[in-house]
């Protein structure tokens, strides 16, 4: 008895997304490098401001995803322009998605709590590239003895397993079972996280599920995926030094190194109770009561005149 194993070749569309993947996952560590080193004042790397206003590096992506949608859509090149088009999509797709949450939110939560959200779908759409560079397709209806009909139910109910893992909290075996049906399968009947919305939903306060489900995701839980998160989304160390770069809300770039002024001068200004004059009138320390000024007149200074 033999066993043949045989590998398919990468044909020219998946060709097309293994450059499109590998420029989104470079792109991706390239960009979380030098935010880090950015943020934490190190490095020659600065905020990108015009007018005042800070330019988040999603706003490349957009573009860089319009223009090479554009020439896809329009020119329809052949290689190698068809593999420079799929590089500039993955590298704008990988710039947009890391700042995912700030578009979610329209808030600047990079390096919050919330900004989680980013590494999260980024995360989501490694996994999908692998999927397709696999050849993995939950369209595919290639086998010419099963009608489109039976093809389309079962598309659709695998979509809705999977749609039930995520709505689980099951964020990646319901991505992956959109290309494998049998882990949506799974991740629609596995146990839901309490703080999913499908815990918050149909677990209620007290029921068995909910209680089980406490039990099996404690608060501060942590699993692979959110380890690997956690390292991804962290905030940086800032370096206490006399001069760096904070970057404060909304994102501006402000400059901390001016020099420190001495204020000796200005406090020893409201020591006294009257305000201080320059003029020809001079201020009296004891209730303010004004004194004319000494005149060289001899005339005004016996009281003639």
């Amino acid at each position: 008895m033999q066993i043949n194993i045989e590998l398919q070749p990468i044909g020219e569309g998946r060709e097309l997304v293994a450059w499109l993947l590998a420029s989104f996952v470079v792109t991706f560590v390239v960009t979380r490098v030098i935010t880090r080193m950015i943020a934490s004042g190190r490095g020659p790397f600065r905020d990108t401001t015009i007018g005042g206003v800070h330019i988040h590096h999603q706003v490349y992506g957009i573009f860089m995803m319009i223009g090479a949608g554009t020439a896809e859509l329009t020119y329809q090149p052949e290689a190698p322009w068809v593999q420079v088009v799929a590089v500039v999509f993955g590298a704008g797709a990988a710039l947009t998605l890391d700042e995912f949450a700030l578009w979610l939110r329209l808030d600047d939560v990079y390096w919050a709590e919330e900004g989680r959200r980013s590494v999260d779908a980024v995360m989501i759409a490694v996994v999908i590239g692998i999927l397709l560079l696999v050849g993995s397709n939950p369209f595919n209806d290639s086998d010419p003895g099963v009608g489109a009909p039976l093809v389309a139910v079962n598309i659709v109910v695998n979509l809705v397993f999977a749609a039930m893992a995520i709505l689980k909290g099951r964020n990646i075996m319901g991505i992956i079972g959109v290309f494998v049906p049998v882990v949506a399968l799974v991740g629609a009947c596995r146990l839901a996280r309490p703080r999913s919305y499908w815990a918050r939903r149909w677990y209620k306060p007290g029921s068995r599920k909910r209680e089980r489900a406490e039990r099996r995701f404690p608060p501060g839980r942590r699993d692979r995926w959110d380890r690997i998160v956690d390292w991804l989304a962290r905030p940086p160390e800032r370096r206490h030094t006399s001069a760096h770069i904070e970057i404060g809300p909304p994102g501006l770039l402000h400059d901390t190194h001016r020099p420190v002024q001495d204020d000796t001068h200005r406090h020893d200004d409201h020591l006294h109770d009257g305000p201080r004059s320059d003029g020809p009138c001079d201020v009296g320390r004891d209730g303010g009561a004004e004194r004319p000024a000494p005149s060289d007149d001899p005339a005004r200074a016996s009281g003639e005149g």
